[in-house]
């Protein structure tokens, strides 16, 4: 069966509407008041771009092309409607490792398309190795971010001697094997140099742990982005470059600003194995004689019922409890008693960029009450009661007071500055960084014990008959 065949002109027109779609749709997601309309817009544009692609004259098997796209809706729609929003971040690892996948298959399979005939072009040549290359590392990186993010194995760094070493002579495999390939346009040295790529990306995610797993989620968008870049030259498809191009940069920008939000280079994210010698660590109550103040629901309603300023700073703990909803109605009782209600949000609060947001605008929370970091913090100092739902070292003094500590110079949201502090945790265990929290030991800190989704149920209750 033959496409449509619309004139090539044509078909790059719609491109150029898809890219118009995906921009607009990129620059929408940068405010939550519409993010929503600028995913329906860019989901918009990718209609276009797969409609107009099937109308090339190329096209020759509509019932393959159509069982692809039911074999996908298959599997994507009830994934995506089911997943909770506690497993987004595993969701979005997963998405980005098929994105890459996708590129490199696309890749392998133009290069024996076209292998055979003996002569590729330079362009589809080098455009192919790469797509490939790139894929499939992102693909088996995706793979272990998944199951670091999922815990199906270890988040803490997995480390070994003379691992860098080894991974640069696993890269210096692949490229000249690689480089082989295109030399003697022998199949079976790109399969070689996939292979080979795929062991560096399980290399170079393992030693990474999961404080900085923001940050890697976002350098894996922008592979997949790239390797997707690079099919679309290999297929000379210009949606596919236009769209791996918006992706790759995107990812890439928002690699630089998560780690900057954590004070480091992604060059420290990717080879210092942050968190491996913290490993296990504990409270330091025991070695220092310190010791923390428990409280309870109702003495901790009458801080908040009679408080001016109330801020909530959520993090994994709120997400993993599933409370965003308990914190909302907490916060509409306590505005009905003319308490000014704010939420802090840090860059890397939870495990994907964008979590926290994410979470509480499923709730349904104003979005003039979400604070970024840097609006928030000075308001601190006013603040009568910061409660701390579940977050750990996005709260941690010690990266702003103790030069020694692994956290140091990591920018934090300054809780301890408010005239009271409430953490609610179930325990004093430390969080991803795996190192103690002083905040725990301020005399005007006080520990709920408990369950989020527990503890703000309670606090509502409590608050209601105060």
């Amino acid at each position: 069966m033959t496409g449509f065949a619309l004139s090539p002109s044509t078909v790059n027109l719609a491109y150029v509407l898809t890219a118009v779609l995906f921009v607009t749709g990129i620059k929408l997601l940068g405010s939550p008041r519409t993010a929503r309309t600028g995913n329906l817009i860019s989901a918009a544009g990718m209609v276009v771009a797969v409609a107009f692609t099937l109308t090339l004259s190329e096209m020759d098997d509509y019932a393959l092309v159509g069982a692809g796209i039911a074999i996908g809706a298959v599997l994507g729609v009830p994934a995506a409607r089911r997943v909770k929003m506690t497993a987004m971040p595993q969701m979005v690892a997963l998405l980005n490792g098929v994105g890459g996948a996708a590129a490199a298959l696309v890749a392998v399979a133009e290069f024996h398309r076209l292998a055979p005939a003996g002569s590729i072009p330079a362009q589809t040549l080098v455009a192919s190795l790469a797509s490939a290359l790139i894929g499939a590392l992102t693909f088996s990186g995706s793979v272990v971010a998944f199951a670091k993010l999922q815990e199906l194995v270890s988040g803490r760094p997995l480390t070994f001697p003379f691992q860098q070493p080894l991974n640069a002579v696993v890269v210096v495999a692949a490229l000249a094997v690689a480089a082989a390939a295109a030399a003697t346009e022998e199949q079976a040295l790109l399969t070689v140099a996939v292979a080979l790529a795929l062991v560096f990306g399980v290399m170079l995610v393992v030693p990474i742990g999961g404080a900085d797993m923001p940050v890697v989620i976002a350098l894996l968008n922008a592979f997949s982005g790239l390797s997707g870049v690079a099919a679309g030259f290999a297929l000379d498809n210009n949606a596919l470059i236009i769209g791996g191009t918006l992706v790759g940069a995107s990812g890439t920008l928002l690699s630089i600003l998560m780690g900057r939000a954590m004070n480091r280079s992604l060059a420290n994210v990717l080879f210092s194995a942050f968190g491996a010698t913290a490993a296990g660590a504990g409270p330091a109550a025991d070695a220092e004689g310190r010791s923390v103040r428990s409280t309870t629901a109702d003495d901790v309603a009458v801080m908040l019922a009679y408080a001016r300023r109330v801020v909530f700073v959520p993090g994994y703990g709120l997400a993993v409890a599933q409370a965003q909803h308990e914190v909302r109605q907490l916060a509409d009782v306590l505005e009905a008693r003319g308490v000014d209600v704010r939420y802090a949000i840090h860059p890397v609060a939870g495990r994907m960029p964008g979590h926290m947001n994410v979470l509480l605008a499923e709730a349904n929370v104003p979005y003039d009450q979400l604070y970024e970091m840097e609006r928030i913090n000075p308001e601190f100092a006013r603040t009568d009661v910061a409660v701390v739902v579940g977050a750990n070292d996005v709260v941690n003094p010690s990266a702003r007071n103790e030069p020694g500590s692994p956290i140091y110079g990591m920018p934090i949201l300054d809780v301890d500055r408010a005239g009271a502090v409430v953490v609610i945790k179930r325990s004093l265990s430390p969080g991803f960084a795996g190192i103690d929290n002083p905040l725990f030991y301020n005399e005007k800190t006080a520990l709920l014990f408990a369950d989020a989704k527990a503890a703000l149920e309670a606090l509502l209750v409590a608050v209601k008959q105060v």
